[in-house]
C-alpha cells in the first residue's frame, strides 16, 4: 500500500483541473486490467472521457498528454510504439 501511495503523491502537486484529467486518465488504465496496454486501449475510453469533459473536443490529444505526465511522474513507463507499462503494478 505504501508503494501505491509513493506512486500517486505526485498528484498533490496538481491544481484540480489537472487532478481530474490524470485521475479519470488513471482510471481508465486501471479498468484496462493488465500492466501493459496500447494507447488504442486507453483511446476505447475517448466516449466516457467525452462525457466527463463536454467542453473538451480534444479527447486524444488530451489522453496523450495525460499519459505522458503520467510517463514523467514514474507512474508508467513507455515501451515505444504507443505502448506503456504500469510502473509498480502485480
Amino acid at each position: 500500500m505504501l508503494a501505491q501511495w509513493r506512486a500517486t503523491a505526485f498528484l498533490k502537486d496538481q491544481d484540480a483541473a489537472a487532478r481530474g484529467w490524470l485521475t479519470q486518465v488513471m482510471k481508465c488504465v486501471e479498468a484496462i486490467g493488465r500492466e501493459a496496454f496500447g494507447l488504442d486501449e486507453v483511446y476505447a475510453f475517448e466516449d466516457r472521457l467525452a462525457r466527463v469533459y463536454p467542453g473538451n473536443n480534444n479527447i486524444r490529444p488530451k489522453i496523450r498528454q495525460q499519459l505522458q505526465v503520467l510517463r514523467d511522474q514514474g507512474y508508467l513507463e513507455f515501451l515505444g510504439r504507443g505502448r506503456y507499462r504500469r510502473r509498480g503494478a502485480g
